[in-house]
């Protein structure tokens, strides 16, 4: 029986639920449609333990729902990956500030402690985000969700390190690193940059022998103490005398030698560069090519040190204001210029970054040199296909990635170090015990944890077991049959953190690159085209899109907006579309059950009315464009090819012809029901209430529209009559109104046809839809009738019994007025001084009444036209 409205709430979380405890979203949840040797995988970026849903993670897995129940009901095999990701910084910031509000700092408790109250965090909190996405309708394999901190992946972890550290792959030295003063070392892409309006502070550096000062700049005055040189062009000539000489250190009296390099630019303010070795990177450089001494000036948490003399103990940004205070006290200040530049922040607490030198762990970049050769050599292919040279830049520029963080949080570097001997060993073993050089039993672990990114660049095959056969999350061949991964969709913006990573350690462990295919989608930004932020208000939180649109509603909007490589521009009015179309579809069934009260499926059914066999043959144009679209990863061009049929083909023709047909009805209900699978990828939850009540069945004792086959294309004839009989019922409707009738039941419509066509075939068609007692053809245009034409056909209307008088004046007077105004309007348009001096806006409006009022006019002359 038909119901009268839809209430997407009454059915969303019923039916995940269902699908969910059926086992639907797991390895065998279609087994019975399953082919031979279809295997598909896919992994989900983990999100962040501490996060919570946001309108990029609906993107994200929406676009993966819809492959993975597309590849589903295409009979594959299908793995789709869950889990989320420990976030090393982030959570541990969480945890810190929990404690903080009761009063306890985390080095009151110890590592040991705090890690318990982390964990326990994770337990009662860690699983918001998963919960949000079920709201989504997503269908991974929740039964197979990790964690990258589970003992299996911890295993694999361990495993992977020591592997490379074996190899000479990673190595502990003293190099300079990003250092973010609360969270310890990042890696270069975790360093994110902002414009900052600071200064260029010129200071004078007197020459040691007295003879008068040179002058430096910087933006960071509070590093000048450690200076160790004073660079110049080899062939500036303005120095050539001061070379080797030696200046003071302004306030401490250090003396420093003015050394040449070819770094320095002679052109860029004085010429003259101070050299800082141990907080410059590119100073770095330099004082190792020269020997010089690597003076560091403040500690691990930014506290200026020993070197600094009477600002010892101040922390560096606050002391800057304090030590230029007295550089232009005693005279040292030459000027102080505005200067707008570049400054690092950390990506999670947005601290000031330093490049300080440290001892860290590093992955060489030498072991991602195969990874690159395979991406060229076109192994995997990504989509935009742009994105590949992107790949190509950063990798050519590539460092080594450090991957130690000074964190507890975390996997632990599993490096011991012997007290007794000095010895150094990796153990995948979690308490080694003894030393393996020595046996002595005197041995510590590394303090520091690993990079985050280190345990999800093992995701697609630490998953799969590699590492951690053991464990009840896997299956003893998944890796033979999931391995590469079929597909990965993510956003652009981890391309480096995270895709790229993830290819070095595949092909470093599996020796073969992870994904067949990349995709990687832009940003979602609001309707006016700007990225959401807290600061602008405009943040679109997706689970309220959920409640006040559906879930429907809103993954078929993102999945018609996802242009490969254009940014997602969500406005309401997008997501009001959506959710109509889904009472569109919910009336078209109505409709129908008005009529049948239920349908077989298509391949049930035979098809034999003219306009069943049509509909059918719109269906199977459809089908063909829908898959090739998804194969391609068009989202947008399959979602829009569903649009169109199923509301502008089924639901605006389809079910309007079938008024002249009611025998066809029951096909067209098959035909619906075959479209409402062909939907069901992107709109999950309104095709399976709808097939279950065409069916006449309840999801509770029925099987779902989930497992069922994805449609694929017939043999079907090309049908082209019904297109004639729309373009008739249209040319008729417009041709109506030209006699005020629009809605009136004429007696006649004579038409003349520009091709062959069925005529006793579509004449009821439009003697019925269009309103015509006679519906008859005409080899010329008859005396007395006004006209319509269109690509195809003539359509024209007998006005014998009509009185046109009132019509003709009607139009006459529209026109006259409509003259009077594009007089009026291009006068004004006309007279340069109004122009000239009027507001832009309102010229550009009457430019627009203009093209408006001309328009119309024209609509009318073509009307009185038509009258004669």
């Amino acid at each position: 029986m038909a119901k009268t409205t839809y209430n997407p709430k009454e059915v969303e979380n019923t039916y995940y639920k269902l699908w969910e405890d059926r086992g639907y979203f797991e390895l065998e949840g279609n087994k019975k449609i399953q082919k031979e040797g279809k295997n598909f995988a896919l992994m989900m970026p983990p999100p962040n333990v501490t996060g919570y849903l946001h309108i990029g993670h609906a993107l994200t897995f929406t676009l993966q729902d819809i492959m993975v129940r597309y590849k589903r009901m295409d009979g594959y095999r299908t793995l789709w990956q869950p889990g989320t990701d420990h976030a090393g910084i982030a959570t541990q910031n969480v945890v810190e500030k929990r404690l903080l509000e009761q009063g306890i700092k985390k080095e009151e408790i110890g590592r040991e402690a705090f890690l318990e109250k982390v964990w326990e965090w994770k337990e009662h909190s860690g699983d918001t985000i998963v919960k949000q996405l079920r709201h989504l309708g997503v269908s991974p394999a929740w039964s197979r969700e990790r964690f990258t901190m589970d003992e299996g992946l911890k295993s694999a972890v361990k495993k992977a390190f020591v592997k490379l550290y074996e190899q000479g792959l990673i190595v502990r030295d003293n190099y300079m690193v990003n250092w973010c003063t609360h969270d310890g070392a990042l890696s270069d892409i975790e360093v994110e940059y902002e414009e900052h309006n600071g200064h260029f502070y010129h200071m004078r550096y007197p020459l040691a022998d007295g003879s008068g000062h040179i002058v430096v700049a910087t933006t960071r005055p509070e590093t000048y103490f450690g200076d160790t040189a004073v660079m110049v062009h080899p062939e500036d000539e303005r120095y050539k005398e001061l070379v080797g000489k030696k200046v003071k250190l302004p306030l401490i009296g250090k003396e420093i030698e003015i050394i040449t390099d070819e770094h320095v630019d002679m052109e860029f303010g004085t010429g003259m560069v101070k050299v800082t070795p141990a907080h410059d990177p590119n100073d770095y450089e330099v004082g190792k090519r020269h020997d010089l001494e690597f003076v560091t000036v403040f500690n691990e948490g930014g506290v200026l040190n020993h070197h600094c003399g009477e600002f010892e103990g101040l922390e560096r940004l606050g002391a800057r204001s304090v030590i230029v205070e007295k550089l232009e006290k005693e005279g040292f200040i030459e000027k102080i210029e505005d200067h707008v530049h570049q400054v690092g922040h950390c990506y999670r607490c947005k601290n000031v970054v330093e490049p300080y030198i440290s001892k860290q762990w590093f992955v060489k970049r030498e072991a991602a040199d195969a990874a690159i050769a395979k991406v060229n050599n076109k192994e995997t292919t990504f989509f935009p296909a742009h994105w590949k040279n992107s790949y190509d830049a950063w990798m050519r520029e590539l460092r080594d990635w450090c991957i130690s963080r000074q964190l507890w949080w975390g996997h632990r570097i599993p490096v011991f170090y012997c007290n007794d001997c000095g010895a150094e060993f990796a153990s995948e073993d979690e308490q080694p015990g003894r030393c393996e050089k020595c046996g002595s039993k005197n041995i510590f672990q590394d303090p520091d944890v690993l990079d985050t990114w280190f345990s999800s660049a093992l995701w697609p095959f630490s998953t799969l077991g590699w590492g951690n056969e053991d464990s009840d999350k896997v299956e003893a061949n998944d890796l033979e049959r999931f391995y590469p991964n079929s597909l990965l969709i993510t956003g652009f913006d981890i391309l480096f953190f995270w895709v790229a990573r993830m290819m070095m350690m595949g092909e470093q462990f599996q020796k073969e690159l992870p994904f067949k295919d990349v995709y990687l989608h832009a940003l979602v930004r609001d309707a006016e085209g700007r990225k959401m932020s807290k600061s602008l208000g405009n943040v679109i939180d997706p689970l309220d899109m959920v409640e006040e649109y559906s879930a429907d509603a809103l993954r078929f909007t993102l999945a018609v907006l996802a242009v490969q490589g254009r940014d997602i521009k969500l406005s309401e009015e997008k997501l009001i579309e959506s959710r109509n179309f889904t009472n569109k579809l919910f009336n078209a069934a109505n409709f129908l059950q008005l009529n049948v009260e239920t349908f077989e499926d298509l391949a049930n059914c035979e098809i034999k009315t003219p306009l069943g066999s049509y509909m059918n043959y719109r269906l199977q144009t459809a089908i063909t464009e829908t898959r090739e679209f998804l194969d391609q990863y068009r989202f947008n061009d399959a979602a829009t090819t569903l649009y169109r049929f199923l509301w502008g083909e089924f639901c605006d023709w389809g079910i309007e012809l079938s008024k002249a047909s009611k025998e066809s009805i029951h096909e067209l209900g098959s035909i619906f029901k075959e479209a409402l699978k062909l939907l069901h990828p992107f709109m999950p939850f309104i095709t399976e209430n709808l097939y279950q009540r065409l069916s006449g069945t309840e999801l509770n004792d029925a099987e779902s529209i989930m497992v069922q086959s994805y449609p694929e294309a017939a043999e079907h004839a090309k049908i082209k009559d019904f297109e004639t009989a729309i373009e008739a019922i249209v040319a008729v409707r417009r041709c109506k109104t030209l006699v005020d009738m629009a809605n009136q039941k004429i007696e006649k419509a004579l038409f003349k046809f520009n091709a062959d066509v069925d005529f006793e075939l579509i004449k009821p068609f439009i003697a019925k839809l269009g309103k015509v007692e006679n519906v008859e053809t005409t080899a010329s245009k008859p005396e007395n009738a006004v006209s319509d034409v269109s690509d195809n056909l003539e359509v024209f209307i007998p006005t014998d019994s009509i009185d046109m008088g009132p019509i003709i004046d009607r139009l006459n007077k529209q026109k006259e007025k409509l003259s009077k105004e594009v007089g009026k309007l291009e006068g004004m348009l006309g007279n340069e001084n109004f122009v000239a001096n009027a507001p832009e806006a309102v010229v550009a409006k009457n430019k627009e009444q203009l093209a408006d009022a001309k328009s119309k006019l024209e609509k009318i002359e073509a009307e009185l036209k038509a009258i004669g």
